[in-house]
């Protein structure tokens, strides 16, 4: 079997499907590519058992049919440092020796046999599904990555949570100090549905969905979904479990309200935050008409920082702490110029949002305070 690719085609495919292989699997196949030849397009699929992602894309050339698996760690090293051109396959199915011919030589290496590599199990023909812009699920889960939790005890706080309504499509993050909950206007269902994504299986997507501007197709089922995007498919094994009700715990009545220029409010944080102890990493907030002022304090070094930034505040004078670390993650994870915090007072947890919402989007901050010692 003959066939004609770029090598810099293949080059960025390999390097998009390598995040799904482990770097120790007890199944030796595993830590291969599947290559599979069928008229004229090339579909390459990885796998840790849990996640199988597969891409397919057009061939220059082709003679036949057939399918064989390639060890990663010695294709991923064979094409990363080659210039773009053509790379000519010839692989022996019978005996599996493969050799790849460029401009100025060639590689030799034995295959394994494609028959050894897991079949893929595909959602039942009755799962759920959602239509969604591709930039809309890109945004969703990349800012709620870093909410995610990493609990042995409550799993399913270790995953995104995607709640389908009559409504809209809500996803959610949450670590118990901190919620991310960005709501899709665009997207609703007439039966309501849900699951929650893994961290893994979301990351690949995050990887994915940068770089694509169609329609995503997500199927779901119990156990399991299938992502469809422009040049491949992504399935996976989903969190089995109950998640918390999300909506309980976001304050209702927050009436002060702080509106203040985002990155301002970084920068501050970046310069203060140094002088804060390392293990509570608390950031005093004192705000007043017109005024924020950050301040922190480590007793043990005799540390100390404080500055002071313009802001809009329509509330009563407050005193409130912050985990300054969360702070930051939150604010870089949001797009917009301002943002307004709605606080209640120093023992109920602030609320983030864009001063201006994303089109078909509504995005949801939450941070839970710290204590302050007077």
């Amino acid at each position: 079997m003959r066939f004609t690719l770029s090598s810099s085609t293949l080059n960025n495919r390999l390097q998009i499907l390598a995040r799904t292989i482990n770097n120790k699997s007890s199944i030796t196949i595993l830590d291969c590519f599947l290559f599979e030849v069928k008229n004229g397009m090339l579909s390459i699929t990885a796998s840790d058992s849990e996640n199988i992602m597969q891409t397919t894309f057009q061939l220059e050339e082709s003679n036949e049919d057939g399918s064989f698996a390639v060890p990663s760690r010695t294709i991923l090293e064979a094409v990363k440092e080659l210039p773009d051109q053509p790379l000519v396959f010839d692989v022996n199915i019978t005996n599996l020796t493969v050799e790849i011919t460029y401009q100025n030589g060639k590689y030799n290496f034995t295959a394994q046999n494609a028959s050894e590599y897991p079949t893929i199990q595909s959602v039942p023909e009755d799962a759920n599904i959602i239509t969604i812009d591709s930039k809309l699920l890109y945004n969703s889960i990349s800012r709620s990555l870093f909410a995610t939790a990493q609990d042995e005890l409550r799993p399913v706080m270790n995953g995104i949570y995607f709640d389908l309504t009559t409504d809209n499509l809500t996803v959610v993050a949450s670590d118990g100090h901190k919620l991310v909950r960005s709501q899709i206007t665009s997207v609703n269902n007439n039966i309501p549905a849900s699951f929650i994504l893994p961290k893994k299986p979301a990351s690949l997507l995050k990887n994915i969905l940068g770089h694509t501007e169609e329609e995503i197709v997500i199927k779901f089922h119990e156990k399991s979904a299938e992502i469809k995007y422009a040049d491949g498919f992504l399935i996976c094994r989903l969190i089995e479990g109950r998640y918390p009700n999300y909506n309980s715990v976001i304050p209702q009545n927050n009436p002060n309200e702080l509106t203040i220029d985002r990155k301002s409010l970084i920068g501050a944080l970046r310069r203060v935050l140094p002088f804060a102890s390392e293990s509570s990493q608390l950031i005093r907030f004192h705000i007043d008409s017109g005024n924020l002022e950050l301040t922190s304090e480590d007793m043990d070094f005799a540390t100390s920082a404080k500055e002071n930034v313009i802001c809009d505040y329509n509330g009563r004078t407050m005193d409130i702490g912050f985990k300054g670390g969360s702070l930051y993650e939150i604010l870089t994870n949001l797009d917009s110029d301002d943002i307004i915090m709605h606080l209640a007072d120093p023992s109920r947890a602030g609320v983030i949002e864009p001063a201006t919402q994303p089109e078909n989007e509504n995005i949801l901050m939450l941070i839970m305070p710290m204590l302050l010692n007077d």
